[in-house]
């Protein structure tokens, strides 16, 4: 069984549902109504169907290509500290995202799926968190599950962006992203930690 809670609540820092919010209205500011939805659903799908192959088949090309997990839980660590580092010192998420909305001509692939929602650090914790060695069958299934919930909680919001928008503001949305990067330095450290762990076997 896994911990639901530590699993949603890296999952949640990870896709930043929040900071999705600034980024779907961006991109969506010329659509009616109908087609906001239509987006908001079709990036929702997209993004699940890229993390649940990473969850399928993540580990298995790592194997493939000789690279033990540990090494790339250390790699991952690394690169994720990094990624958190840029949302609390740098442009949060939705300020940097906006900006490739309104310098391209964006769909609900990019930059509204990739890498708004389905982002390298969501990729990164979908393959961490179902390590064939460490959870069996049940356990992933659990984990998909729960990440499957956070992008359930992803397309609400979107649907919902307006009336966020109206509550929050992009100001309140770098914030969260703010907080949710400060909680993903203490994961990527974890991560980084247990990969030497392991691949060194202390």
């Amino acid at each position: 069984m896994i911990d639901f809670v530590a699993t949603f609540i890296f999952f949640f820092a990870v896709i930043d549902p929040i900071g999705t919010v600034p980024v779907f209205i961006a991109v969506t500011k010329n659509y009616d109504d109908a087609a906001k939805r239509k987006i908001a659903l079709f990036a929702t799908i997209v993004s699940a169907a890229i993390l649940l192959f990473f969850v399928v088949a993540g580990e298995l090309i790592l194997t493939a290509m000789g690279i033990p997990l540990a090494a790339f839980q250390i790699a991952g660590g690394i690169v994720l500290f990094l990624f958190a580092l840029s949302m609390i010192f740098g442009e949060s998420k939705p300020e940097e995202e906006v900006k490739l909305a309104t310098n391209h001509n964006d769909t609900a692939i990019f930059p509204l799926a990739v890498p708004s929602i389905a982002g390298p650090g969501a990729m990164l914790a979908a393959v961490l968190l179902t390590e064939n060695a460490k959870f069996n069958i049940l356990e992933q299934v659990q984990t998909a599950g729960v990440m499957l919930l956070v992008l359930l909680i992803v397309y609400l919001l979107m649907l919902g962006s307006n009336f966020i928008n109206r509550i929050i503001g992009s100001s309140g949305a770098s914030v969260v992203s703010r907080v949710m990067g400060l909680i993903l330095t203490a994961v990527a450290t974890t991560n980084a930690l247990s990969g030497i762990k392991v691949y060194f076997n202390l």
